[in-house]
């Protein structure tokens, strides 16, 4: 019988309100039941913000040091459960053992460098106008932060958000993805284990359109945290402008990677084929458009067809396997979809475009799939379809790429592969992306740097790096005057 799992409240694990709960399946085997998850509303919520206040009374003024200790053991704890947290996120998420094992190391790395920044959330101090007079800033805590994280990445981006939130001294509720609710549980239980006190972190599960929701109007949450799709990103600023909230959004993208007539053509293809269809598809930074130069375009697109037809569907925990499962069924359906828009605007279908049936019946699977011939401007081209589905577009030089990669609404990530220093340094300044790689797939941001997009992307902040510091936590100024009488700024500075 299936484990029934529960929210985390005020330090308590306690059913949802609703009475309701919903079935976590495996993608790869729908019939596999993983476990059943509160269905929660908005009363959940209430009741996560009321102890989420009383934590952050506590924890704010706990020394940030001293909280980088509480991240430090919990790096340790994900380092002794990586094996058994990668095989639980690959059967509730589908990608490769290979990958979730990067997910959960990618936790660790953020755990160890939040551990650090509590030694290092800088001020500054600069000379004050005037005379006997102390002029600085400082960092400060803002209060309970609420993070949305989706199905992608189970492990890491809870971490990225959740980590720099808790070092800042902010007490945290975390909403994950519907459809990755396990492992977030296995991290909340490692914090607790780690020693973070128990009202400082709360775990409400359950859907955007009621948790979700609950968390973004909620009036004493002044932090709201989202991974997601543009359009819902869109709604939850609407939002957050209105109720004065700080907020970070990361949602889509559709990015490019540009092969030059003088690439190293083995290396590009070993990186297209990692980008495009390495967690089938399910990435913000998915290397979705390939631009090929007319002089290599014919022969690199067939070696990437037959690459492409080798890879192996399958489970994720089998050795054997290069690519799993789409996430759910909508997701299937909306590939499916996209497939049919590509035919119809003439762009050829080159390998891939269905699913494989069989053995594989029970799971959401879909063939890596390339399209050719692919027009800038067309719908395959400009929207983010979230699967294995790859658009090659020819160029003619390195200028038109620039305006093929630039010409859409998102703006996250990019790459080049080129011997020329001068594309390459051009390709950093030109290409209109938050990220932007040499030589390298548009995939394998590092959680020491900061990771975020321009234009429909996100809303400016980044996450993970030194900047996600700054977003978690407010600049306070002192000025402390011992000259013993009143000074006025820019009037007795400035007396002529």
């Amino acid at each position: 019988m299936a484990k029934t799992f529960r929210n985390l409240i005020d330090g308590e694990w306690v059913a949802p309100s609703t009475g309701a709960y919903f079935d976590n399946r495996n993608p790869a085997d729908t019939t596999d039941l993983i476990g059943r998850f509160p269905d929660s509303d908005a009363a959940d919520v209430a009741a996560a913000v009321r102890s989420a206040r009383r934590g952050f009374a506590r924890w704010s003024k706990m020394p940030a040091p001293v909280r980088g200790d509480v991240l430090r053991r919990v790096g340790d704890l994900l380092v002794e459960r990586k094996e058994a947290i990668a095989d639980a996120m690959t059967r509730e998420m589908g990608k490769v053992l290979a990958e979730t094992r990067g997910d959960v190391q990618e936790g660790i790395d953020t755990a160890y460098y939040a551990a650090t920044e509590g030694r290092r959330l800088f001020g500054h101090t600069v000379p004050s106008e005037l005379q006997s007079k102390w002029a600085m800033s400082f960092r400060r805590p803002i209060g309970v932060v609420g993070l949305i994280t989706p199905f992608n990445f189970p492990l890491a981006i809870p971490t990225w958000k959740m980590f720099p939130a808790l070092l800042c001294g902010n007490s945290v509720i975390i909403k994950p993805s519907e459809d990755v609710p396990h492992t977030v549980h296995l991290l909340v239980e490692i914090l607790l284990e780690a020693g973070l006190p128990a009202d400082v972190v709360q775990l409400v599960h359950g859907r955007g359109e009621t948790v979700g929701k609950a968390l973004v109007e909620h009036p004493e949450i002044p932090v709201i945290s989202f991974t997601g799709s543009t359009e819902t990103g869109a709604i939850i600023g609407e939002t957050c402008g209105r109720m004065h909230k700080r907020l970070s959004l990361e949602m889509g993208g559709k990015n490019a990677m540009i092969v030059m007539d003088d690439a190293d053509l083995d290396l590009a293809l070993e990186g297209v084929l990692w980008g495009a269809f390495g967690t089938t598809g399910q990435r913000c930074t998915a290397t979705s458009r390939l631009l090929l130069h007319r002089k290599i375009h014919d022969r690199f697109l067939k070696r990437l067809v037959d690459a492409a037809e080798t890879l192996r569907l399958g489970d994720g925990r089998a050795d054997r396997t290069d690519v799993g499962p789409l996430i759910h069924e909508a997701s299937r359906d909306k590939v499916e979809r996209y497939i049919e828009i590509g035919r119809e605007q003439g762009a050829e279908l080159a390998t891939g475009g269905k699913s494989p049936g069989g053995r594989l019946g029970r799971g959401w699977f879909f063939k890596p799939t390339v399209f050719a011939g692919v027009r800038p401007g067309s719908r395959l081209e400009q929207e983010e379809i979230f699967g294995p589905v790859l658009s090659v577009v020819r160029i003619r030089s390195f200028d038109e790429a620039v305006r093929v990669n630039n010409g859409v609404r998102y703006g996250l990530s990019s790459s080049v592969y080129t011997g020329d220093v001068n594309l390459a340094f051009r390709a950093l300044q030109e290409l209109d992306n938050g990220i932007t790689y040499v030589n390298a797939p548009t995939i394998g941001a590092e959680a020491h740097l900061p990771f975020g997009g321009v234009k429909a992307t996100g809303n400016g902040h980044r996450e993970g790096g030194w900047e996600v510091y700054d977003f978690y936590s407010e600049t306070k100024v002192g000025y402390v005057d011992y000259s013993g009488k009143l000074q006025r700024a820019q009037m007795d500075t400035y007396d002529v």
